[in-house]
């Protein structure tokens, strides 16, 4: 089975809707599950799962990042905030190999969930 198919045939079965963007990448947009604009990416060997979180904005920008840090060590489950070009994300990588579907649903239901939960805390950082 390849990349493409295993993803689909994960967000079939959980139910979430999607579309497919590209060859193995997924847009997922399931309000009722927190996941907006979430990118699920095949790049073998890993999956890769990714939403844009907001913008890094021109001013306090030091204090985002410390911010940003502390949520990664205290607050989160799977990924990890990053900066992107210029643009905070919240990505988490997956085997593509041993990734079952238990899995995938969690990483998913972390990013939606943090997603959901830190909207407030960098919400004081948008421009």
């Amino acid at each position: 089975m390849n990349g493409l198919n295993k993803i689909e045939q994960y967000l079939i079965e959980l139910k979430i809707e999607y579309q497919e963007i590209a060859t193995g990448t997924f847009l997922i947009n399931d309000r009722s599950r927190g996941l907006v604009q979430v990118v699920a990416a095949y790049d073998d060997p890993i999956v890769i799962v990714r939403a844009k979180a907001m913008e890094v904005p021109k001013e306090r920008k030091l204090e985002l990042f410390e911010t940003l840090l502390r949520l990664n060590a205290d607050d989160l489950t799977h990924g990890a905030y990053a900066i992107e070009k210029n643009e905070v994300i919240l990505v988490d990588t997956l085997e593509y190999a041993t990734m079952d579907r238990t899995e995938f649903e969690a990483s998913l239901d972390s990013l939606g969930f943090a997603l959901g939960k830190h909207y407030t805390t960098l919400g004081a950082y948008r421009s």
